[in-house]
């Protein structure tokens, strides 16, 4: 059997300080519920500067500057801390401020719903122009003659959503629809964000990775929010209008969603596709939420500590045909969380983690790391949501012991061991899984990384629509070099079956 290969991933993140204010859910709904709080009085003072979100250890790793294992080497909590030499710049992608990220919102604006004011959009231009992956005809675009007094009569009168930097209002996202609520100018301005900063990642992976953006033959996005009209919510399609944008001119696709376990469907999706011969290159993308900014802020703020849900995160992987280079994903190796499975502890980790391993007649030391919902414990443990990383570690080597694949003496060992401390922003679908896959590939080409499984969760009782509690998992494995012939007769065979067959049908034959 022939596996696909990761050929490349990228990670981004976008520092966005006046968007945790005007656009995180925790603080707009605090805005209606209790507009005098004391938390909404002291948020500004616990607003990182971009300097700082740079340099923040955590974030350095998402970007590939650092190694998992180098950030587990700092003493907790982190955000007292400094990377040195500290680069917006990353292995597998970039820290965007928030003034360049604007920028992309009218880059992605295919409707004409963004206005930004003249002075604020020239000065944009400028940086963008000495971007290195941004397409510099797309950045023609941004340029407009609309005045302050322009946005704030569409604000007033006409429901447009402000966009503010520095604390002042420098645009706004016009709405699409006068009455459809899925096109108000809130929904679209959450919709730009998801496509901008998709394709900020999209641009990413195509750069870090050489790969000719033609080469791409489908895209599935697989974030957490949904865009369509009122006649189809979450129709979609962000895939395609990220793909258009990145210069996929071949590519086609469509929206996976799974709350947070969408990013490891997509990744099996689009194994299979390869697998089958359906398409030869696929590329998962995500983009970032802005209602998960500052989702955990009243905590931080209480605790005298600075907003760290301060950043859009994004990501994206190019899945393609077995190369005998780079690590390859055992479609034969998936854990399934099934309808039946229960929402027990136990019953989770086996269906994810040992029920796979059971088929490849796998111990659990035999993953060298588990990239489960690598959560930054920095943000959620002030929070009360304790080190989510580690606990998923401990309930694997707790069923390592029951199936006496390890030691009980040695379960702390094996957390060290097979385990990686959270690095990825709480932005839901971002960190479960996916974070570590650029590492992987890394580690399996270079290292002496040989396996890992990649542990997508979701919850699916989010929607209202069931209680159940969602997952899946993947074995990504070192390429063994072999590029093993598919099952079946190949091409050539074939063509001598069917002569043969010929030339028997023929002597068969006699002239009346």
């Amino acid at each position: 059997m022939t596996f696909p290969v990761v050929k490349g991933a990228s990670y981004i993140l976008v520092h966005t300080p006046d968007m945790i204010i005007h656009n995180g859910t925790t603080q707009t709904t605090e805005k209606i519920v209790n507009p005098e709080s004391d938390y909404l009085k002291q948020l500004p003072n616990h607003i990182r500067s971009f300097e700082d979100v740079v340099s923040y250890l955590p974030n350095q790793t998402y970007i590939g500057n650092m190694t998992p294992e180098e950030l587990a080497g700092f003493e907790m909590p982190w955000f007292d801390k400094k990377a040195e030499s500290a680069s917006r710049n990353g292995k597998f992608g970039e820290i965007m401020p928030q003034d360049e990220f604007i920028g992309l919102l009218k880059i992605s604006d295919a409707f004409g719903l963004v206005e930004l004011e003249s002075e604020f959009s020239k000065n944009v231009t400028e940086k963008l122009e000495k971007h290195e992956v941004i397409n510099k005809e797309l950045v023609t675009k941004i340029p407009t003659e609309t005045t302050l007094e322009d946005i704030k009569e569409h604000i007033e009168k006409h429901h447009a959503e402000a966009i503010y930097n520095d604390g002042k209002l420098v645009g706004c996202v016009k709405r699409a629809h006068d009455i459809d609520v899925n096109l108000t100018s809130h929904v679209m301005y959450e919709n730009l964000v998801v496509k901008a900063s998709g394709y900020l990642a999209m641009v990413n992976l195509l750069e870090k990775n050489n790969i000719d953006a033609n080469d791409v033959q489908y895209v599935i996005e697989c974030s957490e929010e949904a865009c369509g009209d009122m006649n189809q919510r979450g129709g979609g399609n962000f895939a395609k209008s990220i793909a258009e944008l990145a210069g996929c001119m071949n590519a086609t696709g469509s929206d996976t969603r799974g709350f947070c376990a969408a990013p490891t469907h997509a990744l099996i999706e689009a194994a299979a596709l390869v697998q089958a011969g359906v398409y030869e290159n696929v590329v998962i993308v995500a983009g970032g939420a802005t209602a998960k900014l500052g989702m955990n802020g009243k905590d931080h703020v209480k605790k005298d500590m600075p907003i760290l849900e301060d950043t859009l995160g994004g990501f994206a992987v190019l899945v393609s045909k077995n190369d005998g280079v780079n690590p390859v994903l055992r479609t034969d190796l998936v854990g399934r969380h099934t309808v039946g499975t229960g929402s027990s502890p136990q019953a989770v980790i086996t269906s994810l983690i040992t029920a796979p391993l059971d088929k490849g007649n796998m111990k659990i030391t035999d993953i060298d790391k588990y990239s489960v919902e690598m959560q930054n414990p920095d943000i959620t443990k002030p929070a009360g949501a304790g080190d989510v990383p580690t606990s998923n570690y401990k309930m694997i080597g707790a069923l390592g012991v029951k199936r006496k694949d390890i030691e009980r003496k040695d379960l702390m060992n094996f957390v060290t061991k097979h385990g990686m401390p959270g690095w990825a922003p709480t932005q839901g679908h971002i960190p479960s899984g996916v974070p570590y896959i650029g590492f992987a590939k890394d580690a399996m080409t270079e290292g002496n990384v040989n396996r890992a499984m990649i542990v997508g969760k979701g919850s699916l009782f989010l929607g209202r629509m069931t209680n159940l509690f969602d997952g899946v998992s993947i074995v990504i494995e070192r390429n063994s070099g072999k590029i093993s012939e598919e099952k079946g007769a190949s091409e050539e065979t074939i063509k001598k079956m069917v002569a043969e067959a010929m030339r028997e049908f023929a002597s068969h034959l006699t002239v009346e």
